[in-house]
C-alpha cells in the first residue's frame, strides 16, 4: 500500500506541474519558427462571433473589436510563415469570460475563451480536420493576472492575452498533425489557382453538420448566423480575389 501511495503522490505530482506549465505558457511570446511549417502560408485568416455568448460574471466584449483581435494574433503568429502551399485558418468565439475584479487569493475570477476552428488546405479545396476543434483557452498564469486579471487588466488587455494565447494553441494542435503538412500522398486536388487563372475561393463558415453558411461572393462579411452556434470552416464556395481576413 505505500508503495501504490508513493507512485500516486509522484503522479498526481506529476500532472501537476505538467498543468502548471501548460498555463504559464504565454501566446505573447513568439518562438522559434517550426520547421514543420516551412511550405506553409497563411491565406485566408477568418473568424466568426455569431451567437457568441458571454459568460457569466463576465465584463461585456466588443465582439467586432475581439474579432479583430483574434486576427491580429492569427496573422502575427502563422503570417511569417511564406511557403508555397495556401491554408485557411477559420475561427468561430463561442463563448468568453473576462474576468471581473475579485477579491485577491479569495476569489480572483480567471478570464478564459471557447473556441472552435477548422484547418483548410486550399489545394485539396477542403479542411483538415474531420470535425471543428474546440478548444478551452486560459489566460496565462504569473505576472499581472496571478490576481486575476479583473484587478490588474482591463478588458481590451484581456481580450489580447486570450486571443495570443488562442493562436499559440491552434498552434499546438496543428503541430499535433504533422500528416497535414506531409504533401507526397496528396489525393488528386482541383487545379492550383493560379495555372486555372482564377483566384483562390474564399472559405464559408460551415456547422459541425456539414451545413454550410455560403459567404457572398462579393462580400467580406459575417456569414450568415449558425443556427448551431459553432460555425467554424470554409467550403469554397465563394471565390474571391486573393487572401485575406474576414
Amino acid at each position: 500500500m505505500a508503495i501504490a501511495r508513493n507512485t500516486l503522490k509522484t503522479t498526481l505530482a506529476a500532472g501537476l506541474l505538467a498543468l502548471m506549465a501548460a498555463c504559464s505558457r504565454d501566446g505573447t511570446q513568439l518562438e522559434d519558427m517550426r520547421a514543420e511549417f516551412s511550405d506553409f502560408r497563411l491565406c485566408y485568416n477568418i473568424v466568426t462571433t455569431n451567437d457568441t455568448v458571454q459568460g457569466p460574471l463576465s465584463r461585456e466584449a466588443n465582439l467586432d473589436d475581439f474579432a479583430d483581435v483574434m486576427r491580429d494574433e492569427i496573422d502575427r503568429r502563422f503570417g511569417r510563415y511564406e511557403g508555397d502551399r495556401l491554408y485557411h485558418i477559420a475561427i468561430h468565439m463561442d463563448a468568453y469570460v473576462l474576468a471581473v475584479p475579485g477579491i485577491p487569493i479569495v476569489a480572483s475570477p480567471r478570464s478564459a475563451l471557447i473556441i472552435s476552428t477548422n484547418l483548410w488546405d486550399d489545394r485539396l479545396g477542403r479542411p483538415l480536420n474531420e470535425e471543428p476543434e474546440q478548444f478551452t483557452i486560459l489566460e496565462s498564469a504569473g505576472g499581472s493576472s496571478i490576481v486575476g486579471s479583473g484587478l490588474t487588466q482591463n478588458a481590451e488587455q484581456q481580450m489580447a492575452a486570450l486571443a495570443a494565447n488562442a493562436a499559440l494553441r491552434i498552434e499546438t494542435w496543428m503541430l499535433e498533425h504533422p500528416e497535414w503538412f506531409e504533401h507526397a500522398g496528396d489525393e488528386t486536388a482541383p487545379a492550383d489557382a493560379a495555372a486555372a487563372g482564377t483566384d483562390a475561393p474564399a472559405p464559408a463558415a460551415s456547422t459541425p453538420d456539414d451545413t454550410a453558411v455560403v459567404l457572398p461572393a462579393d462580400a467580406a462579411a459575417t456569414p450568415a448566423a449558425d443556427p448551431t452556434g459553432t460555425a467554424a470552416a470554409a467550403d469554397g464556395t465563394a471565390p474571391q480575389r486573393g487572401c485575406g481576413r474576414r
